[in-house]
């Protein structure tokens, strides 16, 4: 009988990706470029997410691209700067939350014309800079669909991300979830219902501040934010997320 080799028998260490070398914006669009495919673009338009300037890369290639480059300010401004869809998630996920400027997120947020740029930069960098509060709260004022959607998405993020912030801030959040129920527009609505779920599962006190919120806004004669109240009161009441709130406080 053949005796299996060494090689064979011992488990090898996984070698970690290559580092990405510094390289210009163009030189990560090229890549980007090679790793994207129709087939994605495909299934993007599947999900509502239209771009014009767009490869088709793939969330987890995206994931290990940034890994590999790791933090950089600089090339994030570029890439954001490019216009492409990838390289714009990208840029948000290397950027340097420390450097985030409220000058640097009104820019970039007037760029948003989709929901998957939007809620990827306020997930991967908005909500770790510190001005995230008071542009959630600015940007709920917007005209524009996606920008007002990226206040909501914003406050949705902090619910769970932010660990030191007083319930206070949470409440009064809860109040321009209220003003704004009524948007009707598919991306604004959900968002507002997301922030609205979000901050009523942080702990028992928003749970029921939350509740109190969707029942006034369950009142309303607008159809999107009787959909929003509905929807946030069969999750917030259901005994999952009681129980849970009540073993986070026990």
């Amino acid at each position: 009988m053949k005796v299996r080799s060494q090689s064979f028998s011992t488990p090898k260490k996984r070698s970690k990706p290559p580092a990405v070398p510094e390289c210009s914006a163009e030189q990560v669009l090229a890549e980007l470029q090679g790793l994207g495919t129709q087939r994605n673009i495909d299934g993007m338009a599947q999900f509502g997410i239209r771009a014009e300037n767009v490869y088709g890369v793939s969330k987890p290639k995206l994931d290990a691209f940034a890994k590999r480059i790791g933090r950089n300010h600089s090339l994030a401004l570029a890439l954001w700067l490019t216009g492409n869809h990838d390289a714009r998630i990208l840029a948000g996920m290397i950027a340097d939350p420390r450097k985030i400027t409220s000058a640097v997120m009104d820019l970039w947020v007037r760029d948003f014309n989709n929901w998957d740029v939007c809620d990827g930069t306020c997930c991967h960098l908005f909500v770790f800079a510190k001005p995230a509060w008071s542009r959630a709260r600015s940007w709920t004022n917007r005209k524009d669909e996606f920008q007002k959607r990226a206040g909501f998405a914003l406050a949705a993020y902090l619910a769970y991300r932010d660990r030191i912030a007083a319930d206070a801030q949470f409440e009064k959040f809860l109040k321009i979830i209220e003003r704004e129920a009524g948007d009707d527009r598919n991306f604004v609505r959900k968002a507002v219902n997301w922030a609205l779920r979000n901050i009523g599962k942080r702990n028992l006190r928003l749970n029921r501040a939350a509740i109190s919120a969707a029942l006034r806004i369950q009142k309303s004669d607008s159809r999107a934010a009787r959909w929003i109240a509905a929807d946030a009161l069969r999750e917030l009441r259901s005994e999952a997320v009681q129980s849970r709130l009540r073993r986070k406080k026990s």
